[in-house]
């Protein structure tokens, strides 16, 4: 990134696909970050639509530079990142996505897949396709995500029932389950840091 950019204010870089007026009103409404405006903006009526396009072009921009990024450095070290790239991703899909990051032995991401696709409130999880997924992609670890398109992230019986199914089969394998992190929109929660791991 050029310096010139990294100097510009948040307004100013999304004032740059938006607009100056539609980035001040976006940033008004949303009072979050800047991944958290990209990710809300498509629903933004204030946003003019060939806006909605640009932003949907960055969304795309940043979902790929995460990814790259957790390609090379470890991904408990980049929580943030993790956690911005599935908000990305998966936080305002309609339906039920369960996905996985399978990580080499240094914690780095060798694939982000979209295991299984569901319903409005759920989606059928195998574990079987997972632990021939993981030795297919000989994975040392992963992280698991799914949304919740009801927009509460609370985990319920089931995410943790799949939780246990998934980390019992995975142990077998060698294969650790480094944390389960359910998306409601920007929300997430954290099995690992809930203590449900």
């Amino acid at each position: 990134m050029s310096p010139c950019l990294k100097s510009m204010s948040d307004v100013e870089l999304l004032g740059m696909l938006v607009g100056r007026r539609n980035a001040a009103q976006l940033l008004r409404e949303a009072g979050g970050s800047l991944c958290e405006i990209l990710n809300e903006a498509e629903v933004s009526e204030a946003v003019r639509p060939q806006a909605v396009v640009k932003l949907d072009a960055a969304k795309e921009l940043v979902r790929r530079s995460l990814a790259e990024s957790m390609r090379h450095r470890d991904a408990l070290e980049s929580v943030a990142a993790v956690r911005d790239y599935l908000r990305l991703t998966i936080g305002r899909r309609e339906q039920e996505v369960f996905m996985a990051l399978f990580l080499d032995n240094k914690h780095r991401v060798i694939a982000p897949e979209e295991l299984f696709r569901g319903t409005l409130s759920q989606a059928s999880v195998y574990p079987r396709e997972v632990v021939k997924r993981s030795m297919a992609l000989n994975a040392a670890a992963v992280i698991f995500a799914h949304n919740h398109p009801s927009s509460v992230a609370d985990p319920s019986a089931a995410d943790q029932a799949i939780t246990r199914a998934l980390r019992n089969a995975l142990e077998l394998l060698d294969v650790r389950v480094l944390d389960h992190l359910v998306i409601a929109g920007n929300e997430v929660v954290s099995f690992a840091e809930q203590g449900l791991l």
